[in-house]
């Protein structure tokens, strides 16, 4: 881990005593345009938080099939991966809730801007999507609750330029078969962008060649549609429908005491319309949003596997119901952007276990502001948000609670050059409790369990300073943060002896995050792109105040480097090696109660891709041939302890563009 960090720093150099004399043409970096930072669009220079944008191109060039393997590849953060589509993302010490949906978890999903109703980010796939915004640090201003570590918004791509269509279908290790239909493009006042995906795999085998039972998979099939109608300039309404479905997901155990039958369905959908519109001699924009969606997931453990008879065998099963909507206005005169909405959100929760039914009810108000001074190069931005919560738990399990909260946010940036920025950022972030947390009222095997209705939110204050340079090809961040949470809500009992929550846990996380990447090839002009890159996050300090020991579940650091060859007409290659650092954990494999902390080792996991056209018709489209190579160097790793990953495996893929 040392020297990938301190080769990293000796190319950083390099690279800055190089790049001045980089021949390439093309725009800064900085002058990306962002909109997960403050809801509306914005260079990137003028945000003052760290953001990662991972654009459609990386997401091409990875081997990644979904939005956690990707994340996991970026070396966004430490990654929680379980065998059967199952996995959870965390930054900055935090992290999203893959068992429950997103009000659960304290790093927050969104798509295309709003809640994407599940933690699970498995459950996104990569087809169809422009580019990832990610972050990092608190968005609670911005998003609500959750939004404690970042925030990571898929963006779905919208159909530009002359329609085209493609048919990508790939084979692999484990029998693993997928196929791609997709269609993008605009005609006249139209655009529209779809995709549509199916795929399927059987049971894996671990790098030391054991195969892991009950890890493949019946299907996953994934629907993505962006439509939309610009009626009059400036002027869009718009739909976007999202269907995830997979079926028969191998649920296995510990590799150790695998249960050979288990299964999970998991569902992910919903629906989107949305009117944006602009008016630019006003300097007026808007958009209202209405979306509903449901997230389910069906756990299946047949009576059969359970020979000592502890489980009966009755599927297990939580349904959420989501719906809501935006609304939001913005002016900017080119000195100031004011920005005011309103957010609303409903999710409805049915389980088969208590309590049942429980119902969340979130409106919320927000005002940004940004201040542009000295020829825009000094920025300041500034919010306010308000949160209203009511619960509400089914009669005979709970009763009806509220809560509220307020976040602030402040923030500056200057421009020393038009290619480095200096920026720092106070926010405050939070996590409202849970319905059962506040309102429940039910007993369990003899055990009561009573919801507190004095309970605060979990709330975070973080500071952060950073340096961004972006020169034509050349760009680096580096980033200081520094977290405080603290009303951590943990179980408790009453007096009486009932189970209850109190809130008792405080933190401190603080940590470096430093990136880079530079084209070599438009240096030393040659006629292709030869990039490499790395990302890293370093946690200097992750410790709980109440046991003065290291928090669970957070790596020291993680790495992300490789490069990436391409010649602009169709051929890329990249190479790609992800770092997951040392952490500590609960070692539920063990057996024993309570399950012993123990230290969990890091590891390093490569992938390679190579992409290459091998037929162009210039009236019938082309054929692209693609190989993928994953786990390339055979590694035995996990990402939780008793769950390996899968030993190299190889894939090829065949795609028609007309």
């Amino acid at each position: 881990m040392k020297r990938c960090f301190i080769s990293a720093v000796i190319f950083t150099i390099v690279a800055l005593f190089i790049m001045v004399n980089s021949k390439a043409e093309e725009p800064p970096m900085l002058e990306q345009v962002v909109v997960t930072a403050s809801r509306v669009e914005e260079k990137k220079k003028d945000v003052t938080a760290n953001v990662t944008i991972i654009k459609e191109e990386e997401i091409k060039n990875s081997s990644a099939k979904d939005l956690g393997e990707l994340l996991a590849e970026k070396g966004v953060g430490h990654i929680h991966k379980y065998p059967g589509a199952n996995t959870s993302v965390g930054i900055r010490g935090f992290r999203t809730e893959a068992h429950g949906n997103d009000l659960q978890g304290y790093v927050l999903v969104l798509v295309d801007g709003r809640r994407a109703g599940t933690g699970n980010v498995a459950k996104l796939l990569t087809k169809n999507i422009e580019r990832i915004e990610i972050i990092r640090g608190p968005g609670s201003v911005l998003y609500g609750s959750a939004a404690v570590g970042g925030v990571i918004n898929v963006i779905t791509k919208r159909g530009e330029g002359k329609p085209s269509i493609f048919l990508d279908t790939m084979l692999g290790s484990y029998g693993y078969e997928e196929a791609t239909l997709g269609l993008s493009g605009k005609y006249d006042i139209l655009d529209f962008s779809a995709s549509f995906t199916k795929q399927k795999m059987d049971d894996y085998e671990t790098a030391e060649g054991t195969q892991y039972h009950n890890t493949g998979y019946d299907s996953i099939e994934n629907t993505s549609l962006n439509l939309g109608v610009e009626f009059y300039p400036g002027q869009r309404v718009g739909i976007i429908y999202r269907n995830h479905t997979a079926n028969e997901i191998g649920n296995p155990g510990y590799l150790s005491a695998n249960d050979l039958d288990d299964y999970a369905n998991r569902k992910n959908w919903s629906v989107d319309f949305s009117y944006e519109g602009i008016v630019s001699n006003m300097g007026l924009q808007w958009e209202l949003r209405y979306f509903t969606g449901r997230d389910k997931d069906k756990w299946v453990d047949p009576i059969a596997s359970n020979p000592d008879g502890w489980d009966d065998g009755i599927p297990s099963e939580r349904v959420t119901k989501q719906k809501g909507g935006q609304a939001q206005v913005s002016y900017t005169n080119g000195l100031a952007t004011l920005t005011a909405g309103a957010d609303w959100v409903n999710y409805q929760i049915k389980t088969t276990w208590e309590p049942q039914r429980s119902e969340f009810d979130n409106p919320a108000y927000f005002l940004l502001g940004k201040l542009n001074l000295f020829d825009q190069r000094l920025v300041i931005n500034a919010g306010l948000r308000y949160d209203l919560y009511e619960v509400k738990i089914k009669e005979g399990q709970g009763r009806e609670e509220d809560d509220k909260n307020l976040s602030p946010r402040l923030g500056a940036s200057f421009s020393l050059t038009d290619y480095l920025k200096l920026r720092a950022n106070y926010a405050e972030a939070f996590k409202m409790p849970d319905a059962q947390q506040l309102a429940a009222d039910y007993t369990v095997w003899g055990t009561r369990y009573v919801g507190n209705p004095d309970l605060d939110p979990e709330k975070s204050k973080t500071y952060e300073v950073g340096i961004d340079l972006a020169y034509r090809t050349f760009s680096m961040g580096l980033t200081y943060f520094y977290t405080d949470f603290r009303d951590k809500i943990q179980p408790a009992t009453t007096p009486s002896g009932d189970r209850t929550w109190e809130n008792v846990g405080e933190a401190t996380i603080s940590g470096l995050e430093a990136d880079f990447s530079i084209d070599v090839g438009a240096f030393l002009d040659w006629p292709i792109e030869v990039r490499p890159y790395a990302s890293l996050v370093y946690i200097t300090k992750r410790r709980d105040k109440e046991t003065h020991q290291d928090l669970l579940y957070v790596s020291d650091a993680t790495l992300s480097y490789g490069i990436t060859v391409s010649d602009g007409e169709g051929f890329s290659a990249n190479l790609n090696v992800a770092y997951v650092g040392e952490q500590r954990i609960q070692d539920w494999e063990s057996g024993l109660w309570p399950a012993p902390v123990i230290s969990k080792g890091g590891f390093s996991v490569a992938n390679f891709t190579v992409t290459k056209p091998i037929l162009e018709l210039e009236k019938y489209g082309r054929l692209v041939l693609r190989g993928e190579i994953r786990n390339l160097f055979n590694k035995d790793y996990s990402y939780v302890k008793g769950y390996p990953m899968p030993g190299r495996s190889f894939f090829l893929g065949l795609k028609y563009e007309f």
